[in-house]
């Protein structure tokens, strides 16, 4: 098929390499503006352009793609159908309608579950086991248009934002051809989606990573996997920031757990979320507002990544330090 690809970051270069083996003539990739990077204001293209330069396909970047410039641009294209992954600007109607098979989108979800701008990381933050990608026909709602294909990817216990974003890139890059190839040969049932089952997974913001410590510590574990790499999760400790890369839950119950925390003076029921209630050569627990967060990975403010271990044989951390929040 004649193909006009539009998507933008990396989770959309593995579905349009996956279009142009498969053969399908992809006449431009339409894509974010350039951004300028760094202090030299050295010009950084978008993943998908750095592809479509790979591939010599012509390549469009519009600052609005509803002006009426742009519209004439993509007519001229006479394109089969639009694919959309990740793109970031919203599709007009007129430009919804103006290919023959319409537009299609690759979202990171099983719809009608977690439509909007990160399902990736919302699915680890709300401790869903399963998540997936749907390839569904565009319309003028948000993620509401027909459901065409899907694909499910379980969501493993270590799952982390970036390892999950990999592997639905790679399901969508197969889905994508699956669906063009039944897009074409008309054997796709289009499934409407029932908007009473739907949830909304909003943009991430900074913010978001800030941990909250009277939370459980399941619930911190699954905000540090969730929000790796970007934007992190973190805490204060003393007056710099410090991420929280890898964590792991230790229960209340547990009375090797237990039996450490008293062997360090502390009462169990008498410590304040936030406080650091043991620390061995290679181990922080945390007190959470429900059981313990064990520190695997972290980083301070100016400093690499690394291990509690690693951590620790260059810094001394007390029982009774305090994490909190800005």
């Amino acid at each position: 098929m004649k193909i006009v690809y539009m998507g933008t970051p990396d989770f959309a270069v593995g579905p349009l390499e996956a279009i142009v083996a498969a053969g399908h003539q992809v006449t431009l990739v339409v894509t974010q503006p350039d951004k300028q990077k760094g202090r030299g204001k050295s010009v950084s293209y978008t993943p998908v352009k750095e592809c479509a330069i790979r591939h010599n396909i012509p390549v469009f970047q519009p600052v609005k793609i509803k002006e009426q410039e742009a519209v004439e641009i993509l007519r001229k294209q006479e394109a089969d159908i639009f694919v959309v992954a990740a793109f970031g600007q919203i599709l007009s109607e007129e430009l919804l309608n103006m290919p023959k098979y319409g537009a299609v989108n690759i979202h990171a979800s099983l719809l009608p579950k977690y439509r909007g701008a990160a399902p990736i990381q919302w699915v680890i933050l709300d401790g869903e086991k399963e998540t997936g990608v749907t390839i569904m026909q565009m319309d003028k709602g948000l993620d509401t248009g027909d459901m065409l294909l899907k694909a499910v990817v379980p969501i493993e216990k270590e799952e982390t934002g970036e390892t999950l974003h990999d592997k639905l890139a790679m399901a969508g890059s197969k889905l994508i051809v699956e669906a063009l190839t039944a897009i074409e040969a008309g054997t796709i049932e289009p499934e409407k989606q029932k908007d009473e089952e739907s949830c909304y997974a909003r943009m991430l913001t900074k913010s978001l990573g800030q941990i909250n410590w009277q939370e459980d510590a399941e619930k911190i574990e699954r905000l540090i996997r969730g929000l790796n790499s970007w934007p992190s999760a973190y805490t204060k400790y003393g007056n710099k920031t410090l991420k929280l890369w890898k964590g792991q839950v230790l229960s209340e119950q547990d009375e090797r757990v237990l039996e450490s925390i008293k062997g360090q003076g502390m009462e169990p029921e008498s410590i304040k979320p936030g406080t650091v209630c043991f620390v061995s050569k290679e181990e922080i627990y945390v007190k959470t507002g429900k059981d313990f967060l064990n520190i695997v990975e972290l980083q301070l403010e100016g400093k690499k990544r690394m291990t509690a271990k690693e951590f620790l044989l260059g810094r001394q951390i007390e029982v009774g330090t305090v994490f909190f929040a800005n």
